[in-house]
């Protein structure tokens, strides 16, 4: 039996924990018990069809459009700008993919045509850079500089790989889902009922949408996803994912909580992200605000290839 092994001659067999289970079990005996909220106890599941139901579709381009689906195809740069701060728990259960010593301050080029996302980070230790491409048909590529220098392992360029993505779909959304990531991720969506989300003591009133994104976030093969969208705004208020994309996350699930939307070149972005552990162990990750945004500088994937940004690529995205 995988995971397990055998005690002695006495027949008992005893089974070896998932390791970031195991880890995040020993660093909760030092926290406070956080309570499972309420629409987030059940496990993301397998859809239950083979093939997208058309009201799935429907509310996936509805919520595009309240998003700024038609003014984001017109759109070639995306330049952000992100603060925030990691749990320091989190950071010692996965320090490749939290990277605390490298990642306060990011400062992220989204080229969308290209299908290229570049990061700059800056920490404690020093200096990140990322860029990651995909491609239709297969997982893409990416990678890494830490201070200058070229990181070559797989676990590094994995948990950056599925940073990158992450933090796109975080920001765009179902506008990514139905559009950008059509031409290279296939998906299967269907509907899951209704919930009402809790959010700063605002009530929202959602309609669960799931799918199953292959490839998946990162290099995974494949993943998980429920969108949770308000029928007033059809915007976005939460996403619950899978982390397949790591070795040392397969199998955990986390959500984000999405906020304060404003209004910028004709798209609806949230500007302040939370981000929970909801598998194998409830648990707080990361909060973090978008301080600043703008678009079109005309970016290719010249100005943002390497250890650094060039020229137009590097100045600060502009203050919200």
């Amino acid at each position: 039996m995988k995971g397990a092994k055998q005690l002695g001659h006495t027949g008992i067999t005893l089974r070896t924990p998932n390791p970031l289970r195991r880890r995040l079990m020993l660093a909760g005996l030092s926290l406070p018990v956080m309570p499972v909220l309420p629409g987030c106890a059940p496990p993301l599941r397998d859809l239950s069809q083979p093939a997208t139901a058309a009201q799935a579709r429907a509310l996936l381009e509805a919520s595009a459009a309240a998003h700024g689906a038609g003014a984001l195809a017109g759109i070639n740069d995306i330049n952000v700008r992100y603060a925030g701060h990691w749990r320091a728990v989190i950071d010692r259960l996965q320090p490749a993919l939290v990277d605390a010593g490298h990642r306060g301050i990011s400062e992220e080029r989204l080229l969308l045509p290209a299908s290229t996302i570049a990061q700059a980070f800056t920490g404690p230790r020093g200096r990140k850079q990322v860029t990651r491409h995909t491609r239709p048909g297969g997982q893409g590529d990416v990678r890494v500089w830490f201070d200058g220098e070229e990181a070559h392992d797989a676990e590094r360029r994995a948990a950056a790989a599925l940073v990158a993505d992450g933090y796109s779909l975080f920001l765009m959304g179902p506008m990514l889902l139905a559009g950008h990531w059509s031409v290279e991720r296939s998906l299967v969506m269907e509907l899951d009922g209704a919930v009402r989300i809790s959010q700063d003591g605002r009530h929202h009133q959602c309609e669960v949408l799931r799918i199953r994104m292959e490839p998946g976030l990162g290099f995974s093969g494949a993943d998980q996803l429920a969108l949770f969208i308000d029928v007033d705004e059809r915007l976005m208020r939460r996403v619950r994912f899978s982390l397949n994309g790591l070795g040392s996350t397969q199998g955990a699930i986390a959500e984000v909580e999405l906020q304060d939307h404003v209004t910028h070149h004709g798209v609806r972005w949230p500007t302040r992200f939370y981000e929970r552990l909801l598998r194998p162990l409830p648990l707080p990750v990361h909060n973090w605000t978008l301080a600043g945004l703008d678009v079109n500088r005309g970016l290719t994937d010249a100005d943002v290839e390497g250890p650094a940004f060039g020229p137009r690529a590097e100045p600060p995205a502009a203050a919200l």
